[in-house]
């Protein structure tokens, strides 16, 4: 008898991923290929709908070629979150790109809500500031850009687990969870439901969203997918930063995770929805039973996606050199990089903030440069959670996990560890927002029992402890600081 696995796909900004998750939580069957990238234009980023599933099919091919003796009971979406699509409902051709989570063509369109005071009303209704980060106003360019006039009988908008859905169902099911939905701007997170008022102001159409399901349940059964036999339920979806989230096993109120990838999300488990701290957002964690477990985020736009352009800036070959060349100095020498490419999200909000390199002196070298890169990450961490403390000494978080592909890197981790000043506990789990997706799906169908079974699997973390605060790190933070006011200058 062929040993039974969940099957979690994680759909990304770079790469497309699968894995095949054992009844013991251990990873025993591994697949990825790449997704494409544009930028038509300045601050315009964008990705090719058939792309993004033929690199999501590839993926599972992959996975599945390497453990031919198991079958696939489940499966579990993890996602890439805010890049909204839209579709043909007939044929499922995609109309218009991918238009992604760090794009700010909509910038305008948002500038000019704010101006007309509809912000703190948004903001009320779904814990997510005005940016065009956020859905809500790229939905609303797709409809009136790409549409061409065509109705909610005619074309499907969604988020891109809704799209992953509707393929591997064969076009028969359009749906979205909870935690996905609320970070569309378009619903209101205290009802779980798609507001009126907000559809309204934004222009979109109920009929062309999805149904909205929890995070944990049957969304419909394969159909059609070269890769996978007919008839597997679809019993998961998720957002990538909450997968991780529920990965770690944060169950517990004040819990807290960094994820660290292309962008950065940090997170913190509240015990019911609160409005946001300025500067962050609150969302749905997870939904379960039809009850959500809340959360405060800060959603930062250009985290370790620094780190290549600024390897091919100083004209080294890769991450690893720009790693191993930060680490020649014991500090950046008062150089700051601040990553603003695309704008700055949490906890300042500023889509014409641009990056910038401050504080060059004739002492200042290469590897000052790579320094400046490394600590960027962590900074800007550092600078969400003094939004979720409010300046105060109250500190939310319980437990703080980080997870995502730098947690690799000890030198990373520790520059983390110690420009947060607190201990930083690291699974070893490079592939959180799959296995959170996997976990969410073998509850659904009974693979695991409750969440309790679940915790049981999670390996135990390792800690990175702080190094004692210097005035080294203290003039990192003030020059960092003095860099930020900068980069959002007019």
């Amino acid at each position: 008898m062929m040993a039974g696995a969940i099957l979690a796909i994680d759909q990304g900004t770079t790469n497309s991923k699968a894995v095949l998750i054992a009844e013991t939580g251990e990873i025993v069957a591994r697949g990825s290929a790449p997704v494409g990238i544009s930028h038509p234009r300045s601050g315009w980023v964008e990705q090719d709908a058939n792309d993004l599933w033929s690199s999501q099919q590839d993926a599972i091919r992959a996975c599945l070629e390497a453990a031919s003796d198991i079958s696939v009971t489940a499966i579990g979406i993890s996602n890439q979150r805010e890049s909204v699509l839209g579709w043909d409902r007939k044929t499922g051709a995609p109309v218009g790109p991918v238009v992604s989570w760090q794009c700010r063509r909509t910038a305008g369109a948002c500038a000019r809500l704010t101006e007309a005071g509809h912000g703190p009303d948004v903001l009320a209704r779904t814990g997510l500031p005005l940016d065009p980060m956020f859905p809500a106003t790229k939905l609303a360019w797709l409809l009136q850009t790409c549409a061409e006039g065509r109705g909610p009988d005619d074309i499907c908008l969604g988020t891109v687990d809704s799209w992953l859905i509707w393929n591997l169902t064969g076009g028969a099911v359009h749906a979205t969870d909870a935690a996905n939905a609320s970070r569309t701007q378009l619903l209101n997170i205290e009802h779980m439901a798609w507001d009126d008022t907000l559809l309204d102001l934004f222009g979109v159409d109920k009929g062309y969203l999805p149904e909205i399901r929890d995070s944990s349940g049957e969304f419909g059964r394969t159909r059609g997918v070269p890769a996978l036999p007919d008839g597997i339920p679809v019993a998961a979806a998720i957002g990538d930063s909450h997968a991780a989230l529920f990965a770690q096993g944060a169950f517990t109120p004040g819990d807290g995770k960094v994820t660290f990838g292309t962008g950065s999300s940090i997170m913190t488990t509240v015990a019911g929805f609160e409005t946001p701290p300025a500067g962050l957002t609150t969302t749905i964690a997870w939904a379960l039973g039809g009850t959500p477990t809340y959360a405060f985020e800060g959603n930062i736009l250009v985290s370790a996606a620094i780190f290549p352009w600024t390897a091919e800036l100083l004209g080294l070959d890769d991450v690893d050199a720009l790693m191993a060349l930060a680490e020649t100095v014991p500090d950046s020498g008062g150089v700051s990089l601040v990553p603003a490419h695309v704008g700055l999200g949490a906890p300042h909000w500023s889509t014409s903030a641009r990056g910038l390199i401050s504080g060059l002196s004739f002492g200042s070298g290469p590897a000052h440069i790579a320094r400046a890169a490394a600590d960027s990450m962590a900074l800007q961490v550092r600078d969400v959670f003094a939004a979720i403390d409010g300046g105060t000494e109250r500190d939310r978080f319980g437990t703080l996990y980080a997870d995502g592909g730098p947690t690799r890197n000890p030198f990373l981790m520790q520059i983390a560890a110690d420009i947060l000043n607190r201990p930083v506990a690291i699974r070893d789990a490079a592939e959180a927002s799959a296995l959170g997706a996997g976990y969410l799906a073998g509850l659904a169908t009974g693979f695991w029992e409750d969440r309790d079974a679940i915790a049981s699997l999670i390996p135990k973390a390792r800690i990175v402890d702080p190094q004692p605060a210097s005035a080294a790190r203290d003039e990192t933070i003030a020059a960092w600081t003095r860099a930020v006011a900068r980069s959002v200058m007019p």
